[in-house]
């Protein structure tokens, strides 16, 4: 990839904190002195629909939305988002998952009327991405959350196996140092735990 730029794809479904994952990284860049252009779809975010985040980083972004197919990496809190917003990465770019799976309404509606026998699993959603891609690492985002203390750090989880990609362009001290000043101060020290859960877990998928 090339050392001006750096596109990453968030995704989500509202409540889970999508928002709060953007800022980090956006104050990181900030910190970093790297520049960082955002487009944010968050309309149905209170609704538990489906939210979006386009993060560009470096000199050569001039356009707050990625273009098809030049995502390097989608990060997702659930597993069925990175399918809906596939046609951004670019081939053999990196996906991290929560392997959590929040049917929508309509699928659930399916299966009471019969209409189909059984919801998508994410072994079916995993199968669908590595016809694009093998870089693709699937996390219990949730259990790690639950570990360190609280199951609504998640995205801080995420974040910081998003850290231990070898490439990623922000330092993982300022990553940490970010999420101390983001999050409320009586819950600094539940995500920092999950900050470095995440952390090995990427570094242990490596």
């Amino acid at each position: 990839m090339s050392e001006d730029k750096f596109n990453i794809m968030l995704s989500g479904v509202g409540g889970q904190g999508l928002m709060l994952l953007s800022q980090t990284i956006g104050r990181a860049c900030s910190n970093m002195d790297k520049k960082v252009i955002t487009g944010e779809q968050h309309g149905l975010s209170q609704r538990s629909g489906s939210i979006y985040v386009h993060l560009r980083l470096g000199e050569d972004a001039h356009s707050p939305l990625i273009p098809y197919g030049e995502a390097d990496l989608m990060v997702s809190l659930e597993g069925m988002e990175v399918l809906r917003n596939l046609e951004y990465l670019k081939p053999d770019g990196h996906i991290i998952s929560s392997n959590r799976l929040m049917h929508h309404p309509i699928e659930t509606n399916k299966v009471v009327q019969e209409e189909i026998h059984e919801y998508i699993t994410i072994e079916d959603i995993v199968e669908k991405l590595e016809e694009f891609t093998k870089n693709i690492y699937m996390i219990d985002s949730l259990s790690l959350a639950k570990e360190a203390g609280n199951p609504r750090t998640e995205n801080v989880v995420l974040l910081g196996t998003v850290a231990a990609i070898s490439d990623f362009p922000l330092e993982k001290d300022v990553l940490k140092e970010v999420v101390k000043e983001t999050v409320p101060e009586k819950t600094i020290e539940v995500n920092l735990k999950a900050f470095e859960l995440g952390y090995k877990e990427g570094v242990k998928n490596g």
